[in-house]
């Protein structure tokens, strides 16, 4: 059975192998076809008014790429090996982000199934892959992707995917897939002649903005619903993570983003397994993970950059652009987002030129998904360079140690030193020749002047290229001492109970001009920022982790070398 959502066409036709097929209207704008003989593997596409042929808006597959036409996929043709899955929940977990088309030399799902052992052994709970359906060309990060309900055959296609969750969850593995819902990509969209899918007076630096609220939305919700419901149902995924949902214009008494939670809520409990929906947002509202029975949303987590600029700042004193906040009391502000979740909790921000955000410290700090780095803090940088290894160690034992949900970006386990660019493989010449001065127009204001200078072509095979990481890196020394490092870190995280309690209000903070000491139950973790070495007093005990050997604590005073971090457990 063919079906698609097309409310003002007059005709709509299936197209098959040079064949048109008439379809039958149907209520609320849906039209419908048999046709003999089409089934798995049968090449389509629909034709509305007698126009051309385009792609299936929910095309399962499109082997020839965005162009091309769309095929019918089976999912219930793929067997599963992960029966015994149960699930992971995310309080207490660790999450590795990565682009599945720079994690192995080959960009594919196959070889990225290679390297999960050596993600079990750093001990993290679920991987998050940046969004895989297919895009223009042959690379991409994937946020300019069309035909939402697909997976890019340049990963591997839809099978690809299944095979890489089934092997997650076989390795102990769950599985979070970003997903964009607020814009499509420039590039392949064809949604519009199908319906009123775009919102004619909204956008977004990426793109018009979906309808979500006009005429004719019920149906354009219901898109991106089931969309969300068929990632975590038919591939299996244990989790969305939603990008720029500040982006999403929605003026409903029901938010799209609650409508969801509540239907995956639903999944969750008919699957017998946890759910997880994680926002992107750049509101610092905690409405969106507060449970609908007190007014919020009830998503499970939000991504949390006001922590991720603070600790950002203290390594490596860095004060462009939004970091300046962060920069005018440094110890300070990051006591304040280890013991309260947001820095701009209603405060004056001057990046922004106004006030921002508000109180969360009754949020318990699970609900924080925080990052020392992430593909946009470094792929939003002109040359695509990450944290300076010594800088990223110390912020690892921060963030590791802290009552968030931490997030790690692919490679810094070991202090990857290949960038993360930005990169695209436009096919029209006026989308490949422009993206450069469009990107570098997106990033006024944010302190990079000398973008232009410092930024490669994002449409340079090159680029993406140099993103690629280096496993060969894990042959030298310094990588190996980097990766032991933050595998002892997540230990530490998982035998003591203390460091994942999400209750901010049992989290202390005590701290001078460069140093830090941070109170969790019956640990104490002593940081030192400066280029000094100095002593802290932190009462008798014992020390469990420290990242300079010449750490040492003589009764209640910690000397602590230049630049490092210790844990310590009470006396």
């Amino acid at each position: 059975m063919f079906e698609v959502w097309a409310p003002l066409a007059s005709s709509v036709d299936v197209e098959i192998d040079g064949n048109r097929h008439p379809m039958t209207r149907g209520e609320d704008g849906w039209w419908s076809a048999e046709v003999p003989g089409a089934g798995h593997g049968t090449d389509y596409r629909f034709s509305l008014d007698g126009g051309p042929g385009l792609p299936d808006p929910r095309s399962r597959r499109q082997p020839e790429g965005i162009f091309g036409p769309s095929r019918v996929h089976e999912h219930d043709r793929f067997e599963w090996g992960d029966d015994l899955w149960h699930g992971r929940a995310l309080p207490g977990s660790v999450i590795y982000e990565l682009h599945v088309g720079t994690f192995t030399p080959e960009g594919t799902f196959d070889a990225a199934i290679g390297k999960l052992p050596h993600l079990t052994e750093l001990g993290v709970g679920f991987v998050e892959v940046m969004p895989v359906p297919p895009v223009p060309g042959t690379r991409n990060w994937g946020y300019d992707g069309v035909d939402l309900w697909a997976v890019t055959e340049n990963y591997g296609g839809p099978d690809g995917f299944k095979r890489f969750v089934d092997a997650c969850h076989r390795h102990g593995l769950g599985v979070i897939l970003d997903v964009v819902h607020n814009h499509l990509g420039p590039s392949g969209n064809f949604l519009a002649p199908f319906g009123p899918y775009f919102n004619p007076s909204a956008a977004s630096f990426w793109g018009q903005a979906v309808n979500l609220d006009g005429p004719g939305s019920d149906e354009v919700r219901r898109y991106f619903v089931d969309n969300a419901l068929q990632w975590l149902r038919d591939y299996h995924v244990d989790g969305l993570r939603l990008d720029a949902v500040h982006a999403l214009h929605d003026a409903r008494a029901v938010h799209l983003l609650e409508e969801m939670a509540v239907e995956v809520e639903a999944l969750s409990a008919s699957l017998g397994r946890p759910l997880t929906l994680i926002a992107e947002s750049d509101l610092n509202d905690p409405r969106l993970i507060t449970p609908r029975e007190a007014g919020g949303y009830g998503l499970a987590a939000a991504w949390n950059d006001d922590v991720h600029h603070a600790l950002h700042v203290a390594v490596t004193g860095e004060r462009h652009g939004y970091y300046d906040d962060f920069g005018r009391d440094v110890t300070g502000t990051l006591a304040k987002v280890l013991t309260s979740g947001y820095y701009h909790d209603g405060t004056f921000s001057s990046f922004r030129g106004r006030s921002h955000g508000r109180p969360a410290r009754h949020v318990p700090a699970h609900r924080f998904v925080c990052a020392a780095q992430n593909h946009d803090q470094i792929g939003n940088r002109a040359a695509g360079d990450r944290m300076p290894p010594e800088a990223l160690r110390l912020a690892a034992g921060l963030l590791l140690t802290s009552p968030f949900t931490p997030m790690l970006f692919m490679g810094e386990e070991w202090g990857a030193r290949t960038p993360f660019l930005f990169f695209t493989d436009h096919v029209e010449p006026q989308l490949r020749e422009g993206e450069g001065e469009r990107r570098r127009r997106e990033f006024v204001g944010h302190g990079y002047d000398d973008w232009a200078d410092k930024a490669p072509d994002p449409g340079e095979e090159l680029t993406f290229l140099r993103s690629k990481l280096d496993w060969s890196e894990l042959d030298d020394d310094a990588h190996r001492a980097h990766l032991d490092w933050y595998r002892a870190l997540i230990a530490l995280r998982r035998t003591h109970p203390e460091l994942t309690d999400p209750r901010l209000d049992r989290v202390g903070v005590a701290h001078g001009d460069d140093w830090l000491l941070v109170r969790r139950g019956g640990l104490r973790i002593a940081a030192n920022l400066g280029p000094v070495p100095l002593t802290v007093r932190t009462g008798p005990g014992n020390v469990l982790l420290a990242l300079d050997p010449a750490t040492t604590l003589t009764g209640s005073e910690l000397l602590l070398p230049a630049r490092s971090l210790a844990v310590l457990e009470a006396g």
